[in-house]
Parts: C-alpha cells; sequence; structure tokens
C-alpha cells in the first residue's frame, strides 16, 4: 500500500478531530472526553490521533486536544495530538486528568462537556464533583455516537489500510487451500495457528478476533466454542474458517466453507442456497440502495427453500470487527449503503445433522457500485 508520511498523517488526524470539534461547536458544547481502559475500548481515539490504546483524549470545541496515555513513549512515537501528557502525571486518574486539563483550558465557548456513554454511574458522580464549573453530560447519542458515525464512511487511507488487511488475508486463504489438498494442514489447530503465523510475517497486528476454525462436528454453531480444538479440520462433510487480520488497525473479516468428500443432497441444497445469496446480494451492495433490502434478499432466497439464516447478512468493519452499519432487515429502509463503507457479506446456514456453510467476504461502497476485498471461497475436496 501507499507509505503515508508523519506530516500526512497528522493532517489526517487534524482533519479528524476538526469534525468532532465542529460538531461540538454547532451543539453548543466545550469538550468532549474520550477514554480507553482495559475496561472499555474505545477505538475512536485511534481513529482520532493514531495512539493504539489505553488513553484519554480530550479534543475541545477550539478544535485543540490533548491526549494522556499510559505509555507516553509510545504516544510520543506514534501519535498525533496538540499536547501529549502522560497519564502517570495524575496518578493513572482519568477523573484528575480531565479536571486537571479542563480547569486548565482557555478560550472555551460552552463550559458544557460531554462523557463516554459507558461512564459508570460511580464516575459521573466523581466527574461532576471533580468539575464544578462545567455542565457534565453522559449521553447516548451525542459527540460518540457522531464519532462513531463518522467512521462508518472510511477515508482513503482507511481503505488503503483495509485493502492491506484483505490483501494478506488473500494470501492466508491460499495456502490454506495448498495446504489442505497436499494434507499438512490436518488439525483446526493447525489452521488457526498458521494464520497467527503468517499474519505476522507479512506486517499485521494481530488477529480482528478469535479464530474459529470448526471441523464437520462442531460446524454447527454460528461462532463455534471455543474457537478451535484439535480436532481434524478440515474433514469428510462441512469445515468452516472465520478469521480476520489486522493491518494498523484496520481488519478484514472472512469465513470459508470446506466441503469435503461425499455429501449429503441435503449439504449440496445448504452450499448452493449459500453461494446463490451471495451472488445475489452483492448486486444490491451499492450506494442508494437499501440496506435492508439486500438483507430481506437473502431471507428471501432462504425461506423459499424451506431454510433460515440465524444472524444478519453483515456489518461494518475498520478499527472494530463489528461497526455500523448492520446489514440486517431490522434496518430502517431509508438507510442505504453509502460510498466509502465497508461491509461484510456473509449469507449462512447451519443444521445440527448436516453442519454449517457460511461465505464471507468484504465490499467496499464505491461511487458507482462496490468492489470485493476479499477472495473467499467455498473450496472442495
Amino acid at each position: 500500500m501507499k507509505e503515508y508520511s508523519s506530516q500526512e498523517l497528522k493532517k489526517i488526524y487534524q482533519e479528524r478531530r476538526k469534525s468532532i470539534a465542529d460538531y461540538l461547536d454547532s451543539n453548543d458544547t466545550g469538550a468532549a472526553v474520550f477514554i480507553d481502559n482495559e475496561e472499555h475500548r474505545d477505538p475512536t481515539i485511534r481513529y482520532l490521533t493514531g495512539h493504539p490504546s489505553d488513553a484519554v483524549l480530550i479534543v475541545y470545541n477550539t478544535g485543540k486536544s490533548v491526549l494522556i496515555p499510559w505509555d507516553i513513549i509510545l504516544a510520543q512515537d506514534v501519535s498525533s495530538a496538540d499536547k501529549i501528557i502522560p497519564f502517570t502525571r495524575y496518578k493513572n486518574d482519568s477523573v484528575q486528568a480531565v479536571k486537571a486539563n479542563l480547569n486548565a483550558a482557555k478560550g472555551i465557548n460552552f463550559m458544557k462537556v460531554e462523557l463516554p456513554p459507558q461512564t459508570s454511574y460511580p464516575d459521573f458522580i466523581n466527574f461532576i464533583d471533580a468539575l464544578p464549573l462545567w455542565d457534565v453530560k453522559c449521553t447516548k447519542n451525542g459527540v460518540h455516537t457522531f464519532a462513531v458515525q463518522q467512521r462508518m464512511k472510511k477515508d482513503e487511507y482507511e481503505i488503503e489500510c483495509t485493502k492491506e488487511a484483505c490483501r494478506v488475508g488473500d494470501l492466508i486463504i491460499q495456502t490454506i487451500e495448498e495446504k489442505i489438498k497436499d494434507e499438512s494442514i490436518k488439525t483446526e489447530s493447525d489452521v488457526a495457528l498458521l494464520i497467527e503465523k503468517m499474519l505476522r510475517e507479512h506486517g499485521c497486528e494481530r488477529t480482528g478476533f478469535d479464530t474459529l476454525a470448526a471441523g464437520p462436528e462442531r460446524s454447527w454453531a454460528i461462532h463455534a466454542f471455543p474457537g478451535y480444538t484439535n480436532a481434524l479440520w478440515p474433514a469428510e462433510g462441512l469445515s468452516i474458517l472465520d478469521f480476520g487480520v489486522v493491518y494498523k488497525g484496520y481488519t478484514s473479516d472472512t469465513t470459508l466453507t470446506v466441503a469435503k468428500g461425499k455429501l449429503t443432497p441435503n449439504q449440496e441444497k445448504m452450499l448452493n442456497l449459500v453461494q446463490a445469496a451471495a451472488d445475489q446480494c452483492l448486486l444490491l451492495y451499492k450506494p442508494g440502495l437499501s440496506i435492508k433490502k439486500a438483507a430481506e434478499k437473502a431471507d428471501e432466497i432462504f425461506q423459499a427453500a424451506g431454510k433460515h439464516m440465524p444472524h444478519t447478512l453483515g456489518h461494518g468493519i475498520g478499527l472494530e470487527i463489528h461497526e455500523y452499519p448492520r446489514v440486517s432487515s431490522k434496518m430502517d429502509e431509508e438507510i442505504t449503503f453509502e460510498k466509502g463503507m465497508i461491509v461484510t457479506l456473509e449469507p449462512g446456514l447451519y443444521e445440527k445433522e448436516s453442519g454449517g456453510v457460511r461465505l464471507e467476504n468484504d465490499i467496499l461502497i464505491t461511487e458507482n457500485g462496490n468492489q470485493v476485498l476479499t477472495n473467499s471461497k467455498i473450496i472442495r475436496i
């Protein structure tokens, strides 16, 4: 992918924070607090600064920002903010960090601050006590929701990062297919550990989630538990592999199905239906078309054959594995696909006796249609 200079990245993060500042200003709010810690991860801090984890971020309506990271050395190396202050200065206490910086802020027009919506009630009271001059708000549909909606449509940098994650994922899929055929992959653990090894070799950070590798005895589970064992994979019947890899914070998400040996008529039917749903629903992943309609199309295909898909047709991906929007028949009809969204397309069927089939690829919504970013498939051996 294109290499971005530190100055180019700095500009990207500044533009993102400006959109937050503009939102605050238009809603008579002086500041917003974002918190990422072990209790609740918030990738919005990475989206706005480049810092990967464990920090407090304050964005003011003036456009200024303060990043307060646990790891100051890491922050100084990879992050972008107007000020970077070590969390240890405040004894690793978010309330004290926010108190000190809000009380020292200059030129703030509105003495109102929004806290993260996941803030606990005891912490909320602590913030109120610490900020007597501020109108402290904690609301579900405020600036934090706005930030999530901003992340829904990817900019050029995000698209490039996701494409690189998808490229590495495709290399892994290609290798897995080769190793299935030469029988050097024999178990669920074999394939899961291969993914872990290869993604590191190709510059990725981690898996997007715990890899799910399930042979025929467990593939009927939507998300097999545990994620993988030492059982045979693939074995006679239907086996599933669901995995993602993360590049510079952005994840891919793919699922392939391996159909091995002689299948039952019902297993063949399931494979054909899932492939048909993937092919037909892809035609509806276009800007301006209803997300709800795409999901309903998959339901229609399965229901006509007496089958039922127990999960949504897809979801957004990005800095989190599940982002807005959901591709679901429960979405409002007026919510449409938009240019810049990256969403999964993952029809699936699961039956206790026959096993499971899922086919998942990542789709970029373009100006006039879509681009399939991954090459997941149904593999027959």
